[in-house]
């Protein structure tokens, strides 16, 4: 499985980041350019993720971006973990949103 760190995933220019956090997660801290589909909703919803190019995908703190990333490499998705989740982003000082709807 292929990983990259926050900040490296933040440089990439164009980034397609696929968060599979919940809702109500979202709704505590997101990234705004962000696409979202909950970890539960990804083999029914696969068909909106892009095979055309890199997919970052993250979660809270890895663990659920981990096996989305291994699900859709399995799918013929170039899919990458971003290792520690928004928890290592925000802590690397890159920038979020907190509060409000998502």
């Amino acid at each position: 499985m292929k990983s990259i760190s926050p900040t490296d995933a933040h440089a990439v220019a164009d980034a397609w980041i696929l968060d599979v956090r919940e809702d109500g997660e979202l709704a505590q801290a997101r990234l705004d350019d962000a696409h979202h589909i909950p970890l539960g909703d990804l083999v029914a919803r696969v068909e909106e993720v892009p095979r055309d190019r890199t997919v970052y995908v993250l979660c809270h703190a890895g663990g659920r971006s981990a096996q989305a990333t291994q699900y859709l490499a399995a799918q013929g998705v170039d899919a990458v973990n971003i290792t520690g989740g928004i928890t290592e982003w925000y802590r690397a000082g890159l920038p979020i949103t907190t509060g409000g709807a998502a």
